[in-house]
């Protein structure tokens, strides 16, 4: 059995779960979030805990079987803490702020680039500090990708997007003309 699947999932007494026709619903105070459930996955509640059980050993239920696991412990994790990713933005000149609950960004093109909040998303910036937060990891990540995209980090200068925990690699630039 999977190891990730049979884990259970602890649910806060401020949280609540309903278990639908082949869907889930996650609902607490950071929001509300719900997902799909494939057939041959069953979801058991007891006790203020949830279980994952799969049908049979075939392959595809075995994989379903800790991703779903996952999926649904993450949706908890949403509704009661949240998630937040952290971006830096490095160069002369650039700089983030937010507008009216967007992201604009001055990264070196002629124009300011706006980045819409998507439902459920807030941003916060703090010098050069990217902060994107929300309940749903998924979106959180799908959006600071988005955001990095705008301006991904060179290795030369470094200038860029860049998550706060990535590290660029850095080259170096020309060797210069040989002396004869």
């Amino acid at each position: 059995m999977s190891r990730i699947g049979r884990m259970p999932i602890t649910v806060p007494k401020n949280v609540t779960i309903d278990i639908g026709d082949g869907s889930v619903r996650v609902k607490g105070p950071k929001g509300e979030l719900a997902r799909d459930v494939p057939r041959q996955i069953s979801i058991i509640t007891e006790d203020g805990t949830l279980r994952v059980e799969r049908g049979s050993d075939e392959p595809t239920q075995r994989s379903l079987h800790g991703l779903m696991r996952s999926l649904i412990a993450n949706m908890v994790t949403g509704v009661t803490d949240g998630f937040t990713r952290r971006l830096e933005v490095n160069g002369v000149g650039y700089r983030a702020a937010v507008s009216a609950g967007n992201l604009v960004l001055q990264v070196g093109y002629s124009h300011p680039v706006l980045v819409p909040a998507m439902p459920g998303i807030s941003f916060a910036v703090q010098g050069n500090a990217i902060t994107v937060s929300g309940a749903d990891k998924e979106l959180v990540g799908e959006v600071a990708a988005q955001v990095r995209r705008v301006r991904p980090p060179e290795p030369y200068k470094g200038k860029g997007i860049k998550y706060a925990e990535e590290v660029i690699r850095r080259k170096a630039g020309k060797a210069g003309a040989k002396k004869k």
